[in-house]
């Protein structure tokens, strides 16, 4: 994984990087990218990972297998070392839906150790996993979400309306400056945490995370502050939206797995860095912990992509269902 779970591409300068099964000289995305290989190379039946900007649902389209990062405090993240409190969110990597909702429905439930693990009880999904989505209203993110991909993470959402019959197209507001104040929130969370460790042994991190975290620590307060009021509108602003839609869908990146050590990539022209931009689909929805899968789409002898399936919070049951209806006719 990425130092820290701080990054999209699982390229360690400590330990190394982790190939993509089906390319072995391309990243497996990040920050969560070995649980993710191991799941694609069928090494283990499911995974777990962590997902703060989309570490979770990167790496589950740049591998080809389902990622599901649940709703903000539907599972509990005890046990494990945060990076952003307010972001960091526990999900799994599975190869079927089915796997997915009996991971999900084994880990839900209240835990006194992790303060912000909700106290409702929990939505068994398992078994209801093949009622359909007869009565669910499915939209795509239009605009910011159309933007900034090849063309081929735009066809893999066209496939998936299709499927779905789906032809509303809806907005996300101000999307961009939501990805903005994710990104400000993670540098000032994940560095007020290393802070000590920066001061006092700098020479340990890995290059590309202690520039962040340091870069991170010189955010003045108030725009972290601002960023926060933000956040309390963005969310108003996508309760609103759910409550005209059940589920969007959205690419999960904007292109395929890239090489490994590579830096930039064209996008429709323009010359962008690979690393902040892997995650510029996932971001506005985890800034507000929207429950989420990424579906894999799986293309002969190409490189795998991803869509997500968003819903509202705590609503993991219907976006399971489509990643169900969805599985039963594409794999």
């Amino acid at each position: 994984m990425d130092e820290y779970a701080y990054g999209f591409v699982t390229e360690n300068s400590h330990y190394g990087a982790t190939p993509n099964p089906h390319d072995l000289s391309r990243i497996s995305g990040g920050s969560s990218g070995g649980s993710a290989a191991a799941v694609a190379a069928s090494l283990v039946p499911f995974s777990l990972g962590s997902d703060t900007n989309g570490s979770i649902r990167v790496p589950a389209a740049l591998c080809g297998v389902f990622g599901l990062k649940p709703t903000y405090g539907r599972l509990s993240r005890a046990g494990t070392f945060l990076f952003s409190n307010s972001l960091d969110h526990i999900g799994g990597f599975t190869r079927s839906v089915r796997d997915m909702a009996a991971i999900f429905d084994v880990l839900q439930g209240e835990d006194q150790d992790d303060p912000v693990c909700t106290s409702l009880p929990p939505q068994l999904c398992f078994d209801k996993l093949n009622d359909g989505i007869d009565g669910l209203t499915i939209a795509v993110a239009g605009d910011y979400f159309q933007e900034g991909a090849e063309t081929a993470a735009l066809e893999a959402v066209e496939t998936i309306a299709k499927l779905l019959n789906t032809k509303e197209i809806i907005s996300i507001p101000e999307a961009h400056r939501a990805r903005a104040a994710a990104y400000i929130i993670t540098a000032c969370e994940g560095s007020n945490f290393h802070l000590e460790n920066l001061r006092s042994r700098p020479q340990d991190f890995d290059p590309a995370t202690r520039d962040r975290f340091l870069a991170g620590a010189f955010i003045p307060n108030t725009w972290y502050i601002q960023a926060q009021r933000f956040r309390r509108w963005y969310r108003d602003q996508v309760k609103e939206i759910f409550q005209k839609v059940d589920v969007i869908i959205a690419p999960t990146t904007p292109c395929v797995a890239t090489t490994l050590g590579q830096e930039k990539m064209m996008i429709n022209g323009e010359e962008i860095l690979i690393r902040p931009n892997l995650g510029r689909f996932t971001q506005p929805l985890s800034f507000i912990g929207l429950p989420v899968v990424s579906f894999p789409i799986l293309r002969a002898n190409k490189l795998p992509l991803g869509v997500q399936l968003i819903a509202a919070p705590y609503q993991e049951l219907k976006i399971l269902q489509v990643a169900a209806c969805l599985e039963e006719k594409l794999i």
